[in-house]
């Protein structure tokens, strides 16, 4: 009687217990879909919030041929690009992509559906928006960014966020148009932060996973407080494809550039005179530095603005604008930030002594992208170097360091996808003649290259930085 007593208790406890759990599952899974249900609630939310301020850009223009039995002849054919762009202003100042709309001579705006009515009896297919006219105010190649602008006025726009507080995991949207797909949202999270393509470049991006494809050029890659953080830029894909490798440029890096395009249509880099480099250990203990990390001043520009305010060849900068400075990289980064005459206070160690100096930036003298503005490929395009003089003019002289010649013909750009002729110009070179014969112009540099097969010797006196050479190849 007492086993059987015993028995009937245990199976109570059992079955009280597994009801128990089977309870704490059913509560769990409840609270795990109303958790998941707010996700989306915030996700639909976020969207709606964003989505309006996203457009769609058209352009279109002239560019060489560089495909088929035209190609390197001289033709230009009208070219057709897509991409979109975001509205950070209601006066209709729009950011995107600088290839998007680069050489483009008309660009139209695609803005998206008014918000959509609250009637149960809505279509799904959502009416064509309304397109627009748009200006192209002014691009910058180097950040690839480009600032377009629709007449009218309280467009609905979002606000640039703060791309240094991004974080590797931090979840994130991307809208824009992929593959033509108008106003489309995506979701990922951010992969890597501050991300370097290239040696010694200054420029970093945001790397997100979030899916980007070939038309999300220039759209918002936007916060979960719907802040704009990056602008999907480009993607490393083996395919062709979105493989989850995203790039999208620091919103602080976009709002110097925006302001800047907004204000004059150009933008001016800064520096500050300096020439900063990494703090190894071999280099530590070759100079006794107290520290074997860090970023040194190896070289001080006599009467720049570094020099006038007391920085001197051997200081060990340890913050700028009070953060940290590991590396010359970093330090690089954030001044490129600043715009010609912001200040920058750098804390700097000499002598076992840490000293604040504020030290102005001012405009970096040899940005090779300053002339491609004034060049139009319906005028300025020498096919056969594949590449958009300019000829010297008082103008153009004045933005030039002293030439050692009066006539020449600066290489504006130099044309991506054409062929270069067999010849190895830079942005910037300044070419005086062809096979000795002086060329004063476009129109003298490209007759006397006309007249020449492929491959015929050609010789090119040029200036590149102050130095006259000579650059002998086979036209291709």
């Amino acid at each position: 009687m007492k086993t059987y007593f015993r028995s009937w208790f245990l199976w109570m406890a059992i079955l009280s217990l597994a009801g128990k759990s089977v309870l704490a599952q059913t509560t769990d899974a409840k609270e795990a879909g109303l958790n998941l249900s707010r996700l989306s609630d915030s996700l639909e939310t976020l969207s709606q919030q964003v989505s309006p301020a996203v457009v769609q850009i058209f352009s279109s223009g002239l560019a060489p041929v560089t495909d088929g039995e035209t190609a390197g002849t001289g033709v230009l054919a009208r070219q057709r690009s897509i991409g979109s762009g975001v509205i950070l202003d209601s006066e209709g100042y729009i950011i995107t992509n600088a290839h998007v709309v680069e050489g483009a001579r008309r660009v139209q705006v695609l803005l998206p559906t008014s918000p959509e009515s609250k009637s149960p009896n809505r279509s799904l297919l959502k009416a064509k928006g309304k397109m627009l006219e748009g200006r192209l105010l002014g691009l910058d190649r180097e950040s690839d960014l480009a600032l377009v602008k629709i007449d009218g006025k309280g467009f609905p726009f979002v606000e640039l966020g703060d791309s240094d507080g991004s974080r590797q995991g931090q979840v994130v949207l991307a809208f824009g148009a992929p593959l033509g797909l108008a106003n489309s949202v995506t979701m990922g999270v951010v992969s890597g932060v501050a991300r370097q393509l290239k040696p010694e470049d200054p420029m970093v991006y945001i790397q997100t996973d979030t899916p980007i494809n070939p038309g999300n050029s220039g759209g918002p890659l936007v916060d979960s407080n719907g802040r704009v953080i990056g602008i999907s830029t480009f993607i490393l894909s083996q395919s062709g494809g979105s493989e989850g490798v995203g790039f999208a440029i620091p919103s602080n890096i976009v709002r110097n550039v925006y302001r800047q395009l907004k204000k004059s249509g150009r933008v001016r880099r800064g520096v500050i005179g300096v020439y900063a480099q990494t703090i190894t250990p071999l280099l530590a203990s070759c100079l006794g530095l107290p520290q074997a990390w860090g970023v040194i001043i190896s070289d001080v520009l006599p009467g720049g603005p570094a020099h006038q305010a007391g920085i001197k060849e051997g200081d060990l900068v340890l913050t700028l604008d009070r953060k940290v400075m590991e590396n010359a990289r970093q330090f690089n980064v954030n001044l490129y930030r600043h715009s010609v005459g912001d200040n920058v206070v750098a804390e700097v160690l000499r002598d076992n002594m840490k000293l604040q100096l504020d030290v102005r930036v001012m405009e970096r003298a040899d940005d090779p992208d300053r002339f491609a503005e004034l060049a139009d490929p319906s005028e300025n395009l020498v096919s056969k170097l594949g590449i958009l003089g300019v000829s010297i003019d008082p103008k153009i002289s004045q933005m030039l360091l002293p030439l050692r010649k009066v006539n020449g013909v600066v290489v504006a750009a130099k044309l991506m996808g054409s062929s270069s002729g067999g010849a190895e110009l830079q942005t910037g070179d300044v070419i005086y003649s062809v096979n000795r014969t002086p060329v004063k112009n476009v129109a003298e540099l490209t007759h006397a290259l006309n007249k020449l097969e492929t491959g015929s010797p050609v010789l090119l006196q040029i200036e590149r930085r102050g130095q006259v050479m000579y650059q002998a190849f086979e036209l291709e």
